[in-house]
């Protein structure tokens, strides 16, 4: 995975990092970073993953429009 990002012409370089650093979080290589930092156990990861399906699944819901 590599994540480019060309300096604008009269762009100062405090700009162009966050652009870089906000690339970076939608690929999610903050994510994969701090996954592979430390073991996660078989069981954290099934109640971690289920927290997360729990939670989108809610977030859609208040999206949803009311019928």
């Amino acid at each position: 995975m590599s994540i480019k990002v060309q300096v604008r012409p009269n762009e100062s370089l405090d700009s162009a990092l966050r652009r870089f650093k906000r690339q970076c979080n939608y690929a999610g290589v903050f994510r994969l970073a701090k996954k592979a930092a430390y073991y996660e156990k078989p069981n954290e990861k099934r109640r971690r993953e289920e927290r997360e399906r729990v939670r989108t699944i809610q977030k859609a819901s208040r999206r949803r429009p009311r019928s």
